[in-house]
């Protein structure tokens, strides 16, 4: 359990600087291509040690199971992590940040419906409190940026439905954090690859030219590689995606998808702080009113956490105990 919370605070600090980072590779990089860029590089940073992982195992590459990868790759690289850059240009970092982070309210209540995950009261509780700090933050009534907003809470959702996919997967197959990351990302990276080389077919080129698409045509694949944008393109594929993103599934593996998810609670806090340093990006009255009722609701969602282990015990102890 020590061990599993050493993976949330890891996780946690990169993934509060993701946003950050991205914003400022932004005028570097066409953001589906940074989409790709640093998704193939985390996959591959972390190749050697799933593969080596999948052997102890002694797995198999099947269909069934290249079929399960491509699904969790398309919905985190090719929708969820598109939706996701798209929003960082749209919007402040730090506004990104904080929208995504409620993706744990839709992992939680989709966890309930699909894999029948307990939902206890303080659980319910803590995310109504959470969506709460998040509708002080956006501020319906006075809306300045709809479209960034939008797309950021896109990726929360679609996010939502990879972490979901992906707990069944380590749930029914198996599957540790660090293949599932892995192999979600290397597959991903190349549907998304297979998409941006449709988008060089002239007439496929030319119709989102003149739609209003013009970032999906022609879609560079390393035009932004320079040596000055190296640094920050490694933090991101090496660092923030490769293991943030495994540190993320391994807190799941050593503590449970509910403590897990206290990352992206614990975020909206950290996030606006970092920006604010990094990037000098302001936090307004409603941004602060707002972490200060999400980091309540991660409060609650860390002890709903702790109690569940004592009331299984208690059954397994007492058949006729109820709660």
């Amino acid at each position: 359990m020590k061990k599993g919370y050493l993976y949330i605070l890891l996780a946690t600090f990169l993934f509060s600087t993701m946003e950050i980072a991205i914003k400022i590779s932004g005028s570097t990089f066409n953001p589906v291509e940074l989409n790709f860029l640093r998704f193939l590089i985390g996959g591959i940073i972390l190749l050697p040690l799933a593969l080596k992982r999948w052997r102890n195992e002694e797995r198999r590459f099947t269909l069934k199971t290249f079929g399960f990868f491509a699904l969790t790759g398309f919905f985190c690289i090719v929708v969820s992590m598109t939706f996701f850059q798209l929003a960082i240009g749209y919007t402040k970092a730090s506004t990104v940040a904080i929208l995504f982070s409620c993706n744990p309210v839709f992992v939680l209540i989709l966890a309930a419906v699909f894999l029948r995950e307990k939902l206890t009261r303080l659980v319910v509780l803590s995310l109504f409190v959470s969506l709460g700090g998040i509708l002080i933050i956006m501020n319906p009534f006075s809306l300045s940026d709809p479209i960034g907003l939008t797309l950021a809470l896109l990726a929360a959702v679609f996010f939502a439905v990879y972490s979901v996919i992906s707990r069944y997967g380590t749930k029914k197959w198996r599957y540790g954090g660090i293949e599932t990351t892995c192999f979600s990302f290397l597959i991903g990276a190349f549907e998304l690859g297979f998409l941006m080389l449709l988008s060089h077919i002239p007439s496929i080129a030319n119709f989102l030219s003149t739609s209003g698409f013009a970032v999906f045509s022609r879609i560079p694949f390393l035009s932004g590689v320079t040596l000055e944008s190296m640094p920050m393109l490694l933090y991101l594929g090496v660092g923030v995606t490769g293991i943030g993103f495994a540190s993320y599934f391994l807190a799941m593996e050593e503590t449970s998808l509910t403590l897990a998810s206290l990352v992206f609670f614990i975020k909206p806090a950290l996030a606006p702080i970092l920006a604010l340093f990094i990037l000098h990006e302001p936090i307004t009255f409603e941004t602060s009113a707002g972490i200060l009722v999400i980091l309540l609701g991660s409060l609650l969602t860390f002890i709903s956490g702790r109690e569940v282990p004592k009331i299984i015990s208690k059954k397994e102890e007492n058949p006729h105990f109820r709660s």
